[in-house]
């Protein structure tokens, strides 16, 4: 499947702005690929397809989230948002028939991250938080951060996550807190965590 053949797939089943995002996903994941060595391809498939069940109706990702062995069932005790990540790549796998692992993984855990995640997971995670239609407080911060350091920009994208859930009194993914916890050991070997 060409690049033309995966945004024909994916404009179906997304709205105009959902779809706006994508390509900004893209073109973001492509850069980031391309400066710190990740697969510019995969990049590419996984960034196009990241958001593919976002609109799935929610009845319909529950029942994928409680039957499939694949899906981790103690999903559906934190925020809706998360569950489109972990059905996305299911059904990108067994409706688009796109195979690839790494790929899938990089759909996977776009939304929560988790620890050892590869070059790829980490560039589409990043390029999913600060593509050009992002606006929130602390992204500019991100993006010129990741310029510079990828683990670096990832660690802060999940802290932030991470803040911004607890100050809404959400629950935080464990895959989440562990990605952190992981990239938050790398960063204090770096001596980069200033005074504690």
């Amino acid at each position: 499947m060409n690049r033309e053949e995966m945004f024909a797939q994916v404009k179906k089943v997304l709205t105009p702005h959902r779809y706006q995002h994508t390509i900004g996903v893209w073109q973001t994941a492509v850069r980031l690929a391309e400066r710190y060595g990740a697969d510019v391809e995969k990049a590419e498939a996984a960034a196009i397809f990241h958001d593919y069940a976002k609109y799935r109706p929610e009845d319909e990702m529950r029942k994928l989230i409680e039957t499939v062995r694949e899906i981790p069932n103690d999903l559906v005790e934190y925020n809706k948002e998360l569950w489109h990540a972990f059905v996305g790549a299911y059904v990108v796998k067994h409706e688009v028939g796109l195979q690839d692992e790494e790929v899938l993984a990089a759909i996977r855990y776009h939304t929560t991250g988790r620890p050892g995640m590869t070059p790829l997971e980490k560039v589409v995670y990043l390029a999913d938080y600060i593509e050009p239609g992002r606006s929130f407080p602390g992204v500019d911060d991100v993006r010129r951060t990741a310029e510079e350091d990828l683990d670096r920009a990832v660690y802060m994208a999940l802290e932030r996550t991470i803040r911004f859930l607890e100050e809404r009194g959400e629950k935080v993914y464990p895959l989440s807190r562990a990605a952190y916890e992981d990239l938050k050991i790398k960063e204090e070997s770096h001596g980069d965590s200033g005074p504690s």
